[in-house]
């Protein structure tokens, strides 16, 4: 029944004084509250609804019983207390509804005293374990003491759970400004370490607002979990606000995706979460039912123990035998390492050094090998080095380990290939190749080093290798003499950043012109480089740089590169990243426009067009964030900035003004 307007005054009658346990709390000082008046006060977990009509006050829960408006934002209306939602009347004295109606929200005795109003309130009840509680449990048993995010109205249940385990030193919650920012975070985590991070949104656009980051994950096998909020179920498909589908949304994307509903196995789908996207590098992607979040459990969290096996798989002995005998007849072999060799390049450095075979990354993988290893050729490909195009023109056979065979690389693939990966899908992929390997890189390296032993034909390439690169450090040095009078060139860049960055930090970079001259010019010592690879999704450094920095902390220097389109996209992160101290040293090439399209436009004999940007003074945007902020337009300028943005103890931006033809 619809409450109407009600000609009949309302109850004044204060409420008693309870005889059970309270205690009473101070909420307003003397004439804080003009009469007529109606405010919202809180009081630990609680928060009051306070009135003041004719001198008398009241004070009740600031939730309406209807559909819980705040009723500390209503009015006084002929004497009643109308909640702002739905027009619901109370007394403001004791929450009494009018004649006919039961509804009515819990009232407190209050009294005036010399120093203000104070309220009786009972105890608050102490915590009961939710179904949020057991989820948070496990996913901290599998790893995950890392979450970006941002907490809303649909996931407030299991925001508190995080809490409660940040509190006991169990997680770290980081509140991000955009919710693509937080998967980007995350991602980037899962690519540095290969461990898993979360990030958290709300239901509708805050969640949608996680997938490009998401995508990122998955394209490039990155673990990664996603935690949404959602609407209550008895609202859910009926039009409510921001009522969407989202397990039809995530469909896509998401390896594995439930809705945990309340009568589940809740630590058993937050394990098969964890463990989905830990084992298949892929995304996980749970939906919390607002309702289900607060809901009551007795269930114990779970954990990995006893929940995934070796992985250090070894490829079938005669397959591994034909390998070994094309590689052995072989005179100049090159070995090309993908994202997927990363973690383990001793194995197959091992082997190239037997072999006497130079080294080539795909641009994913940059930095797997030293460019200073005298078999170290940098970058195949589109963003890549002469060194290592020039070294794969010249080869007879191709060894593969952990490579996708992306279009941009070059791997040539009318030479005789042998592709080594764990993953059976990856194999062939694009097209035949001689002989595929099933294999852990590590474990399968290792099996050809001992297989080939000092029976091979190969030509040891260390002296081609140096020859190579000195040819290219000439040009280099060469470029970096360029000026138009229109800015910074690239090669300069990225020449004083190799020579200032030390050689453990991390490096995230973005895309566009800035990626592909990062690509080109950075030589890579043992610096870790994260890259939105096979998405290439502009606005990925700064967010992946907030990931990084959550997991290395200050034992590493957080370094980021884009251009000022892809800073742009996020540049708001930055008062995060002063929010919580993260050391981050990001350098952003400023040339005013979306310089690689244009370069596209012009190759396709297209016009330029909607391709300028119009910035702000991003060094003083920066300092009117709280972070360090420093503009170059000189090359003279330039190290100097680096330096001192370098040492800053927090976030700092380095502002270059770059001319947009010099890549």
């Amino acid at each position: 029944m619809i409450q109407m307007s009600s000609q009949e005054a309302p109850s004044t009658e204060p409420v008693p004084v309870p005889e059970s346990a309270h205690d009473w709390h101070k909420v307003l000082d003397v004439d804080e509250l003009p009469e007529g008046r109606v405010t919202a006060v809180a009081i630990g977990h609680r928060t009051l609804c306070i009135t003041n009509v004719e001198g008398n006050y009241g004070a009740m829960s600031n939730h309406c019983p209807h559909q819980g408006g705040p009723l500390g934002e209503g009015s006084i209306e002929k004497g009643w207390l109308r909640c702002p939602w739905h027009g619901y009347d109370y007394s403001p004295c004791n929450g009494t509804p009018p004649g006919g109606f039961d509804d009515a929200p819990e009232a407190y005795a209050s009294e005036m005293r010399d120093d203000g109003l104070y309220v009786a309130l009972p105890p608050e009840a102490e915590h009961v374990r939710t179904v949020s509680d057991v989820m948070v449990e496990t996913m901290v048993n599998w790893g995950v003491n890392t979450v970006f995010g941002m907490v809303g109205h649909s996931n407030l249940g299991f925001a508190d759970a995080m809490r409660r385990a940040e509190e006991r030193g169990e997680l770290r919650y980081f509140g991000i400004r955009h919710e693509g920012a937080a998967s980007f975070a995350a991602t980037a985590y899962g690519k540095l370490t290969g461990r898993l991070a979360g990030c958290f949104g709300i239901a509708g656009p805050g969640s949608t607002n996680l997938l490009t980051g998401l995508y990122d994950a998955k394209v490039d096998r990155a673990p990664v979990l996603a935690l949404s909020g959602q609407v209550p179920s008895k609202t859910k498909g009926r039009g409510a606000f921001q009522d969407m589908d989202l397990a039809d949304a995530f469909n896509d994307v998401a390896r594995f995706g439930e809705v945990v509903l309340a009568g589940a196995d809740h630590a058993e789908i937050m394990t098969l979460a964890c463990k989905t996207a830990l084992v298949e590098n892929d995304v996980a992607h749970l939906i919390f039912p607002d309702e289900v979040q607060e809901q009551t459990s007795d269930q114990e969290a779970s954990g990995p123990d006893g929940r995934t096996g070796d992985r250090e798989i070894s490829p079938p002995a005669a397959v591994l035998a034909e390998a070994i005998a094309l590689i052995a007849k072989s005179e100049r072999p090159v070995i090309v390492v993908g994202q997927g060799a990363r973690p383990d390049m001793d194995a197959v450095v091992e082997l190239a050094e037997l072999l006497g075979a130079p080294v080539i990354t795909t641009f994913k993988a940059k930095g797997a090998i030293s460019d200073n290893h005298p078999l170290g050729c940098g970058v195949l490909g589109r963003s890549g080095t002469p060194v290592a195009s020039w070294l794969m023109n010249e080869s007879d056979a191709v060894i593969v380990f952990g490579s996708s065979f992306s279009n941009h690389t070059g791997i040539a693939p009318y030479k005789p290939i042998v592709q080594i990966d764990h993953d059976p899908m990856a194999i062939g992929r694009h097209h035949p190749v001689e002989i595929g390997l099933q294999g852990a890189v590590s474990t399968t390296a290792r099996l050809l080093t001992a297989g080939l032993g000092g029976k091979h034909a190969c030509v040891d390439q260390r002296a081609v290798v140096a020859e190579r690169w000195q040819i290219w450090r000439e040009e280099k040095a060469s470029r970096r003499t360029d000026d138009h009078g229109k800015g910074v060139n690239a090669a300069s860049i990225f020449q004083e950043l190799g020579e200032l960055v030390p050689d453990d930090a991390v490096i995230c970079v973005d895309v566009g012109n800035n990626t592909y001259s990062f690509g080109r010019y950075f030589e890579v010592a043992n610096q870790d480089i994260l890259m939105s690879g096979y998405l290439g999704s502009i606005g990925f450094s700064f967010p992946a740089a907030m990931g990084a920095w959550a997991a290395a902390g200050d034992s590493r220097q957080i370094v980021s590169v884009s251009g000022d389109g892809g800073f742009g996209q996020y540049a708001m992160e930055v008062t995060t990243a002063v929010k919580y101290g993260m050391n981050i040293t990001h350098v952003l090439m400023n040339n005013s426009e979306l310089g690689k399209i244009s370069k596209e436009q012009r190759a396709g004999q297209f016009d330029v067009w909607q391709t300028s940007l119009h910035n702000p003074n991003f060094s003083e945007f920066a300092q009117l964030c709280g972070a360090q902020g420093i503009r170059v337009t000189e090359l003279s300028e330039l190290r100097g900035a680096i330096e001192t943005a370098l040492a800053h103890g927090g976030p700092s931006i380095v502002e270059v003004v770059t001319d947009a033809l010099l890549l």
